[in-house]
């Protein structure tokens, strides 16, 4: 299971379809758009149209064989519909929460005193990789396909997809659920415009996402481009700007660490960013701390997983 390579400001965003238009000899590219999930990247393999086995990423090459934890999500199909599906199949996708299945988990789990989930990432992955299938069961995960793996044997009485589009119509036909908001667009106005609808609708979605991505909707094309090192040519993850948040310094402490050496840390009023009730921010030494004049009662910003004082 392949990375892909990040972008995060528009002239990377050209530069990857100048590599794809130089890469094809064409002055235009047409892209396939879709969601960035947060949650678990996750390789289902299917013969002769049942589920045999689930995995994680892992390193790229060998994952957690999570079988037995991906049958006990009811989004995901054990036996393929249709009769044209090839003999081996292997089907990518991302398992996620919901975010109202994730308030209401969290909301139980509070109400019968137990420690809460910090974001439907961590609890999508943590129940993913139970060793007990029956926890996992309890949990509301959900399911969203965007690709295939390995493909052997597709029946000759059925057409293949031509196009990555077309890829995630087949996959619905087979009983995936595939997020609706794929668009087909065209060159790099096409890829910022896609960009710019998603973000505005971010705030909406019933799930998190961190971005869009773009791959080239020519399956054909994909091919032709191939891959550098663990990366695709043909795609890219163009990621949001981090999330950010206003709170206040509630105090200062000093740890301790297992060396003795001292760490200043800011204690915040509780403040949600980036999907991470956040009340902690290391101030990293004494000298930064006096660099940055930071005292009690400073009004300071959170940035999305990294606090920025």
């Amino acid at each position: 299971m392949l990375s892909l390579n990040n972008a995060f400001e528009d002239a990377e965003l050209t530069a990857f379809d100048r590599r794809c238009r130089e890469g094809l000899h064409v002055e235009q590219v047409d892209y396939a758009g879709e969601l960035k999930f947060d949650g678990l990247a996750i390789s289902l393999r299917y013969e002769y149209g049942s589920l045999v086995r689930a995995a994680t990423r892992g390193d790229g090459a060998s994952g957690e064989d999570v079988t037995a934890n991906i049958k006990t999500i009811r989004a995901i199909p054990l036996k393929l519909s249709g009769d044209n599906i090839p003999a081996v199949l292997e089907v990518r996708g991302e398992v996620f929460m919901y975010l109202k299945d994730f308030q209401k988990m969290n909301a139980q789990a509070a109400a019968q005193g137990e420690k809460e989930f910090a974001n439907p990432r961590n609890a999508a992955a943590g129940a993913v990789r139970q060793l007990d299938s029956n926890i996992a069961a309890q949990r509301p995960l959900s399911f969203f396909a965007y690709g295939l793996g390995e493909v052997k044997d597709w029946p000759a009485n059925s057409e293949k997809p031509q196009t990555h589009y077309e890829l995630l119509l087949t996959l619905k036909s087979w009983g995936f659920p595939v997020a609706s908001q794929t668009r087909c667009v065209q060159g790099v106005d096409g890829l910022t415009q896609f960009h710019a609808q998603i973000a505005n609708e971010r705030d909406a979605l019933p799930y998190d996402i961190d971005g869009v991505v773009y791959k080239v909707n020519d399956l054909q094309l994909q091919t032709q481009l191939g891959f550098v090192t663990r990366e695709p040519r043909w795609a890219v993850a163009h990621k949001f700007p981090a999330q950010e948040e206003m709170t206040q310094v509630l105090d200062i402490d000093v740890q301790v660490g297992r060396t003795g050496k001292l760490t200043p840390v800011a204690k915040l009023a509780p403040v949600f960013v980036g999907g991470v009730t956040v009340t902690n921010a290391t101030l990293h030494n004494e000298d930064e701390a006096r660099r940055k004049d930071v005292r009690i009662g400073d009004t300071v910003i959170v940035r999305d997983r990294k606090s920025v004082v």
